[in-house]
């Protein structure tokens, strides 16, 4: 630099003086300098909404999976499957209902068939206790390898179980109007016609790994507490039940058991899962838009001391539905 010249501190940030763009107005009124830098910047693309939504979605399905890691069967048997909540001797206890409405289901005559698939049996075995009489075939399928190793450990009858399941066929038994020491004979039943557990992913478009079903699918699906408690938002749940569809024939049914008004649950000590808080309505709607007709809805609301601290679910849904 030349002696005794002055030097222009620099600034950090250039500006330039704008000329104001000559007004002219389209044939509708607007400024087309307002248009012109309405525009995006040259050589950027607007975001891709769609993109952005799928890649939400996915990131929320992982974090449910990672949820899961920690989830422990007898936690979850002990929290749910023993009184008040499983209490044999009160009709308004939340099992036996359930029990109930599964058993009228499957007795009515109109839902029948070879197959029947019960889609995230999780560690339990109540939901296909009546309709092991009436199928021939039954498969039990989980996203757990924890809980299909439960499930196989009952129909090995290694022992070592995580819950007595006796008090459950004994009560079938006795809604089905047979003896309560007929239970040996339905645990022999279900065992036989129980022909594999499976693996299943139903955030997936094909939930069960190709030649895990026949191709003509399931004459009936049953479904508890399954898909409200795997899916981040209501879209996921609407999408989970349209895969698992796929695995319906058309003109089988649906039974279908899920929480109302539960946003968590736990899966074991200090295990808080995320659940879908869903309402009757949103039951009914996510059902038609997945293919399904509606036969009957029955709600069911949890007294006051049944709500022992475990999930803050207020009622309970049942639904009997038909792939159309």
């Amino acid at each position: 630099m030349l002696s005794g010249s002055k030097k222009r501190p620099l600034s950090r940030y250039r500006t330039m003086k704008l000329s104001s763009p000559k007004r002219r107005l389209t044939h509708d009124g607007e400024d087309t300098a307002a248009r012109r830098y309405k525009r995006p910047l040259w050589g950027r693309r607007p975001p891709n909404q769609k993109a952005m939504g799928e890649k939400a979605a996915e990131n929320g399905i992982a974090a449910m999976a990672a949820c899961y890691q920690r989830f422990d069967p007898a936690s979850y048997l002990k929290y749910n499957y023993t009184p008040p909540r499983a209490d044999f001797g009160r009709d308004d206890s939340i099992v036996p209902w359930k029990l109930a409405r599964l058993h009228r289901a499957f007795t009515e005559g109109d839902v029948r068939g070879d197959l029947l698939v019960d889609v995230g049996s999780g560690p339990t075995l109540y939901q296909v206790l009546s309709g092991c009489e009436v199928f021939s075939k039954v498969i039990l399928t989980d996203f757990l390898e924890v809980n299909r190793q439960e499930l196989r450990r009952w129909l090995r009858d290694e022992g070592g179980c995580s819950l007595d399941w006796t008090p459950y066929l004994q009560y079938v038994c006795q809604l089905e109007g047979r003896r309560p020491s007929a239970w040996t004979e339905k645990a022999a039943k279900l065992r036989q016609v129980v022909q594999d557990v499976l693996p299943i992913d139903v955030h997936c478009p094909q939930p069960v790994a190709p030649h895990g079903l026949p191709a003509a699918g399931a004459d009936c699906l049953v479904s508890t507490f399954c898909l409200e408690s795997v899916s981040p938002d209501l879209a996921a749940f609407t999408r989970a039940l349209g895969h698992v569809g796929s695995l319906l024939r058309p003109g089988g049914h649906l039974l279908l058991i899920g929480a109302l008004g539960e946003s968590y649950y736990l899966g074991g000590p200090g295990v808080k899962i995320p659940v879908v808080p869903l309402n009757e309505a949103q039951v009914c709607a996510s059902l038609v838009e997945s293919g399904y007709t509606l036969i009957r809805l029955e709600v069911y609301t949890l007294p006051q001391d049944m709500r022992v601290g475990v999930d803050d679910v207020s009622g309970v849904f049942f639904v009997k539905a038909k792939k159309l």
